[in-house]
């Protein structure tokens, strides 16, 4: 597996407007005033702008090179068409975007207007994820998606007549009510509509979601009853892969399946650890420092416009060779609207980013590269990783052959107790409590 590459950077949006909010959704996200929107670019915008200013107060390498975008939410097809051409106007005057850069954006079905969807294709976006999630109606209502089966295959058919061919679909096993003949009729719409690409999620229900909250106080709203038992959600998931694979849909990384040629470049970078630039509402960056100095903390709002100048170097900085520098941006929306909200700053150092290179490349089918690993961590990082490597080889949840590790099927089930394995003690003992 490539580990870092090139000298190009990917740039995420965080648009977090949604229609309605999804009943076992967690992010920071919401159904907010119409109003907030044009603040929020115009606030997104001035991010955009004062980041090479920020990355240089940090002392980390900021690309001008772009080959991947990413507006992720939400829903950023909320946005007005020319609130989506003053946001790409700005990006593409501070970065210079590569003529075949993967743009994407996330879209919910029946929310795309045709003034939005030409903005999209005059600013250049050339990937469309649609949230769909079930093509099963009751499904899909109850879950709070306001779209039917009907309105998707319009919606892709908009698509394709405008020019954007490279279409993602999302699906998720183990929605409210849904069962084994339902989830097999969504798969077939879904091969049957011949998108490249598609993501398939198996549901975690989040206590800080509305279905999570409803599950555990044992409610029946929200049909929090009707949530199928983890092992049939399993044996869904399972079937898909099933499925997709027969259809030409070949597995690529544990919820994700394409044809050749249309993985997603852009969620490639976050697994394979290559840097990229988070912009807006509760985004995250991951920056490189090849040798500085280093600190962690909070910062007082991450207002790129406004961003500290002064150097992060100073008696008390401990010297650090190929540090990574994580950084994530407020979740909470009137904070960083008014630029108060504290940031997370926190520098990785080749420990932590040796776990990250383990439970991020072991993600993907094509696993983890060791001799890469050697060549950038050491042996004395390593070698502790390959007793670990063998230890779930023979509980049958890797494939390991000394030279490269990856999930085998039924460690993709249980991929997160697996990844744990790789933390240090310490870490992996608080992830446990918690």
């Amino acid at each position: 597996m490539k580990l870092r590459g090139g000298n190009a950077l990917g740039i995420y949006i965080s648009i977090p407007f949604c229609r309605s909010k999804c009943t076992y959704c967690n992010f920071a996200s919401g159904v907010f005033l119409a109003s907030d929107h044009a603040r929020y670019v115009e606030r997104v915008i001035a991010d955009i702008a004062g980041a090479r200013t920020w990355s240089e107060g940090r002392g980390t390498e900021l690309p001008r090179r772009v080959d991947t975008v990413y507006l992720g939410g939400g829903t950023p097809s909320l946005l007005a068409p020319e609130l989506v051409a003053q946001l790409f106007a700005t990006m593409r005057a501070e970065f210079d975007l590569d003529v075949d850069a993967e743009i994407t954006m996330e879209c919910a079905p029946g929310q795309l207007p045709d003034a939005t969807l030409a903005a999209l294709v005059a600013a250049g976006v050339n990937r469309v994820s649609l949230g769909v999630q079930s093509f099963v109606d009751s499904e899909a209502h109850a879950s709070g998606r306001l779209h039917s089966r009907a309105i998707v295959e319009a919606d892709l058919k908009r698509l394709r007549t405008a020019g954007i061919t490279n279409l993602n679909v999302d699906l998720i096993a183990g929605l409210a009510g849904q069962t084994f003949a339902s989830w097999e009729e969504s798969l077939e719409i879904l091969i049957a509509s011949e998108v490249p690409h598609a993501s398939v999620y198996m549901l975690e229900v989040d206590e800080d979601s509305r279905l999570g909250r409803e599950m555990l106080k044992g409610g029946a709203r929200y049909r929090a009853r009707l949530v199928p038992h983890e092992d049939a959600i399993a044996s869904m998931y399972e079937r898909a892969i099933e499925r997709l694979e027969a259809a030409g849909l070949r597995q690529y990384e544990i919820s994700n399946f394409c044809r050749p040629g249309f993985a997603s470049r852009h969620n490639l970078r976050y697994w394979q650890r290559r840097p990229y630039l988070g912009v807006g509402l509760d985004a995250s960056s991951m920056l490189r420092a090849p040798a500085m100095h280093c600190e962690s903390g909070l910062v007082s709002g991450r207002d790129f416009s406004r961003a500290r100048t002064e150097s992060p170097l100073s008696e008390s900085f401990a010297p650090v060779d190929s540090l990574a520098l994580r950084a994530t941006t407020t979740d909470d929306l009137q904070a960083y609207l008014a630029g108060t909200g504290a940031s997370e700053i926190e520098w990785l150092t080749p420990a932590q980013q040796h776990e990250e290179a383990w439970f991020l490349g072991l993600r993907t089918n094509e696993g983890v590269d060791v001799a890469a690993l050697r060549a950038e961590f050491g042996e004395e990082l390593v070698d502790p990783a390959m007793e670990t490597a063998k230890r779930m080889t023979e509980d049958g949840l890797l494939d390991f052959d000394g030279a490269r590790a990856r999930l085998t099927a039924r460690g993709r089930l249980i991929s997160n107790e697996i990844f744990q394995e790789f933390l240090q003690p310490e870490v992996a003992e608080s992830s446990r409590r918690t």
